[in-house]
């Protein structure tokens, strides 16, 4: 692949060249896809987190040789992200919102064990397994607050 089609995939589509909080930018960017492949099945759901994860990985890695360690412009790890955060795959617009706030909370304060993650794997392995696993626990926290709201 080209530089200039790994710079379009890992700020997903340019939502990572937002002027002011490009991760906020680029996971608002990524709730199309989720509107798109919400219905899909489970199954379904999981491979296309998992596709975007692994070209994530490539891309981020490969960009992070141009722009520097964790560049900010590199957002295709939100996008990963908060489909993991959505994996529920909630329809109400407020558990969608919920579920944004929580991962955005989880990906910029970097609480144990996502900084973790962030400091010890390499390259674009690192890049993008912080915010998977903010996603992860996002989903955790979605799914136990809407239980005791029941």
């Amino acid at each position: 692949m080209s530089r200039n089609l790994y710079s379009l995939i890992a700020t997903f589509f340019g939502a990572g060249y937002f002027p002011k909080a490009p991760g906020t930018a680029g996971t608002i960017a990524a709730l199309p896809l989720f509107f798109l492949i919400r219905r899909l099945s489970l199954f379904r759901y999981l491979i296309i987190i998992a596709g975007i994860s692994l070209l994530g990985w490539k891309v981020s890695d490969a960009m992070e040789k141009f722009w520097g360690k964790d560049p900010s412009r590199v957002v295709i790890d939100e996008v990963a992200g908060i489909l993991i955060a959505l994996i529920s795959r909630p329809k109400r617009l407020s558990h969608i919102l919920y579920a944004t706030i929580l991962f955005r909370i989880f990906d910029i304060l970097k609480p144990p064990p996502v900084r973790t993650v962030e400091r010890e794997l390499p390259g674009g392995l690192g890049i993008m397994a912080d915010d998977m696993l903010a996603g992860a626990i996002s989903a955790c926290l979605l799914r136990l607050i809407l239980r005791l709201g029941r």
